[in-house]
């Protein structure tokens, strides 16, 4: 009797092992189907969590407006830079802004151009080398300024006169040959020396220094500058003088010409 309850209680011992079989069956057939419908986004994110983990993420996390993919997101990634998509004002300003830089770097560039020809035209004259030396070509926020001026302490003018010397008046003329090939709108302006002497009644130093504007606008003119470039003729007596601890020496006695950044004038009679 004894056999057989053994025996008996021996034969179901397959139950046990068919019943963690089955288990495991239903287990790895769970697991298919739980794959087969994946969620990408979270998948890409534990693969994301895992190369971090693992030290093997390389880029940095929410480098500028988009996501690395497969790295935890966040609802409102900060952006390095502004996203200015959905504001036509900012954009606008934007565009502006590059079409205002774009535009001095090419001015910058014509001035240069037009320094280079200028100076060319200067040493074309053997007879006036020294003093083409002492033609000074700065840029500006506001254009390229000709300083008409000699270091040695020579005047361009006569103390009192209005009319250039003559050897002034060449450089002017040659200055001019290239300056009426430019399409800048000019400015001139005059400038006088301190002076201890009495002024004539009514002519001062203002209008002494506008009266020298005017002669070299009108030596311009003769050499071929249109008229509709002269944007302003103006005098400054002596409140510029170049060398400030001096203001009396001649060589304050001078003429600024400058090149005026921006549109070109309209030829005469040009109607919209």
């Amino acid at each position: 009797m004894a056999r057989r309850k053994e025996a008996a209680h021996g034969g179901h011992g397959w139950f046990v092992t068919f019943a963690d079989l089955m288990g495991l069956l239903v287990s790895f057939f769970v697991m298919l189907v739980a794959f087969s419908t994946q969620d990408q986004k979270q998948l890409q994110i534990m693969a994301g969590s895992m190369r971090e983990a693992f030290g093997v993420q390389t880029e940095n996390r929410f480098s500028g407006i988009r996501e690395i993919e497969g790295l935890p997101s966040r609802k409102k990634p900060k952006s390095i830079t502004p996203n200015n998509e959905d504001n036509p004002d900012s954009m606008a300003k934007e565009e502006q802004q590059r079409s205002k830089q774009a535009n001095k770097l090419q001015q910058d560039h014509a001035f240069a151009l037009a320094t280079a020809s200028l100076r060319q035209a200067l040493q074309t004259l053997p007879e006036l080398a020294e003093i083409s030396t002492q033609v000074m070509f700065e840029q500006n926020k506001d254009g390229l300024n000709i300083e008409i001026v000699d270091h040695d302490g020579r005047s361009m003018f006569a103390e009192g006169g209005k009319e250039p010397y003559e050897r002034t008046r060449r450089l002017i003329e040659k200055l001019a040959s290239q300056i009426k090939l430019l399409p800048h709108r000019i400015t001139i302006t005059g400038h006088t020396s301190a002076t201890r002497l009495p002024s004539r009644p009514g002519y001062g130093a203002w209008e002494l220094s506008a009266d020298r504007a005017n002669s070299v606008r009108q030596i311009l003119e003769q050499e071929g500058v249109p008229n509709n470039s002269m944007f302003m003729v103006a005098g400054k007596a002596d409140t510029q003088p170049l060398f400030p601890d001096d203001p009396s020496i001649a060589a304050n006695r001078r003429i600024t010409i400058m090149l005026m950044r921006g549109d070109p004038p309209l030829p005469p009679g040009f109607a919209p």
